[in-house]
């Protein structure tokens, strides 16, 4: 898809963006690109839709937070809202969050040996319409013993990530080999970002924006 700056629609009028997002580690990727933002927490139904394919899944549900904070916002002019989505998903089937210990193990057996995708949906969402974006990687595990699987579980870090893993934690002790987009794998893939917010206005290394930090 070809990329266009739209007119008339630049995040500088705002001096911010709004991140529709309560995840840390998105926060900490926005901040890597030196974005002013403030935080907006919004929740949407995250349940797989019928005949619903991975990437239709994560778009549809950026586009969902996106829009909830706008109706939060209650406003018709407002900054660019920000929101993201990311699932994990093998042979076609999304693995989602784990619920429990049983399911984060079956996860990690699952994930164990083999390859999987890791796809992340951003959206921008602008007063005169919506951008979106898609990044899809390609990540293969080293074989896991299942009490590496156990102790990993209890470490606490597989809880409510994706797929059951943290590519920025200790589960980057699983990886064997990533073909993409290491911050997509993480939940913000800044390429397409910085390439959404470069339509909206803002470049990220101009003299004007370098050095913007998170909003307080």
């Amino acid at each position: 898809m070809k990329l266009r700056r739209p007119r008339n629609m630049s995040i500088m009028n705002s001096g911010f963006i709004y991140l529709a997002s309560s995840s840390p580690r998105r926060r900490a990727l926005l901040e890597q690109l030196g974005v002013n933002y403030r935080l907006m927490s919004v929740t949407v139904d995250e349940r797989v839709q019928p005949g619903e394919d991975a990437a239709r899944h994560v778009q549809r549900l950026a586009v969902a937070k996106a829009e909830a904070a706008i109706r939060a916002l209650d406003t018709r002019t407002f900054p660019p809202v920000l929101a993201a989505d990311t699932s994990v998903a093998v042979d076609g089937v999304i693995l989602g969050k784990p619920v429990d210990r049983e399911a984060g193990l079956a996860m990690l057996a699952q994930l164990s040996g083999r390859s999987h995708q890791v796809l992340s949906a951003v959206a921008l969402r602008l007063p005169a319409g919506l951008r979106q974006a898609l990044s899809v990687s390609r990540v293969t595990f080293r074989a896991i013993a299942p009490a590496e699987a156990r102790a990993y579980w209890d470490t606490g870090e597989p809880a409510g990530k994706a797929g059951g893993y943290a590519i920025q934690g200790r589960g980057a002790l699983f990886i064997e080999r990533l073909e993409g987009s290491y911050s997509g794998v993480m939940g913000l893939p800044l390429y397409e970002t910085a390439q959404l917010l470069a339509q909206a206005g803002l470049q990220i290394l101009s003299g004007d924006n370098a050095g913007q930090g998170a909003g307080k």
